[in-house]
């Protein structure tokens, strides 16, 4: 549950924080435009809304036509989205607005040995110009893998919800003597699993068949077993419908079980069969 709390808390906060570096990661490429725009001596016109054409790329527009200096630019993104957390890598491209051909483009990474920069010091002639900035995907990643585990988490809980209590109920419905293979029958030992009844230094054994009939007796001792149940338990579960056959196995239970003289298994007229055990 503390898990599930954490990894919930975790992926809204890591949201909140996303959505706020997102948005002021437009506030800066608004302030390269400002800039670029002020290199080229326009200290009047506008820079249009900044467009995210992407899932992580951005498209920024001017008001008029503007001329711009290869190695200012390369050096104003690196300074001015140094102060973006997210931006570890990324491509810029410079575009014609008539054609979108590529007049001018670099690629900066984090790794500054990996950058790609041409074409510095060749100043571009005055026109219409879009800039297209694409980031590497870092973040938006992570919060998937949030959101998929906290999922997992989630479902994981509800299962245990909904199971748990029903393992519980099973178990404590169960008599207590029938989660063990050993029960005390008076002073006889009665091995479930190795099939034995053992007083002293005495070991009987048991057939397969007369274990399990006494396994029902034991788990319910001085209790009405009635008919019908050991006739399925015992033999109709197996495809096998007996009819004297439980008698049988009665009356050789009742030999082995004389050993003892407080134990005995009684004929209840019209239902059944009773484990007696007198302390």
């Amino acid at each position: 549950m503390l898990s599930l709390i954490f990894v919930i808390c975790a992926a809204f906060s890591t949201e909140d924080k996303y959505d706020f570096d997102f948005a002021k990661r437009e506030v800066l490429l608004r302030r390269i435009g400002h800039e670029l725009l002020l290199q080229s001596g326009d200290r009047t016109s506008r820079v249009l809304p900044v467009k995210k054409i992407a899932e992580n790329e951005y498209q920024i527009s001017f008001e008029n036509e503007l001329t711009f200096q290869p190695d200012s630019l390369v050096n104003l993104t690196k300074r001015v989205l140094a102060k973006d957390p997210l931006a570890n890598d990324y491509i810029v491209n410079v575009l014609n607005c008539r054609n979108s051909s590529i007049a001018y483009g670099y690629s900066v990474s984090k790794s500054k040995k990996d950058d790609i920069v041409a074409c510095l010091g060749r100043k571009q002639l005055k026109a219409c110009y879009l800039i297209n900035i694409k980031f590497q995907p870092t973040g938006l990643n992570t919060t998937k893998s949030i959101y998929f585990f906290g999922g997992l988490s989630f479902l994981a809980l509800i299962g245990f919800v909904l199971l748990r209590p029903k393992s519980l109920k099973s178990r404590k419905d169960l008599p207590e003597n029938q989660q063990t293979d050993l029960f005390t029958l008076g002073s006889v030992l009665f091995d479930a699993k190795n099939r034995k009844l053992i007083i002293d230094d005495k070991t009987i054994d048991l057939t397969a068949t007369e274990s399990r009939v006494l396994f029902i007796f034991a788990s319910s001792p001085n209790e009405i077993i009635e008919r019908s149940r050991l006739q399925k338990e015992i033999w109709e579960d197996d495809g096998v419908i007996v009819g004297r056959s439980l008698d049988m196995f009665i009356s050789k239970l009742r030999k082995k079980l004389e050993i003892d003289p407080n134990i005995k298994i009684v004929v209840i007229r019209g239902k059944g069969y009773r484990l007696e055990i007198n302390s």
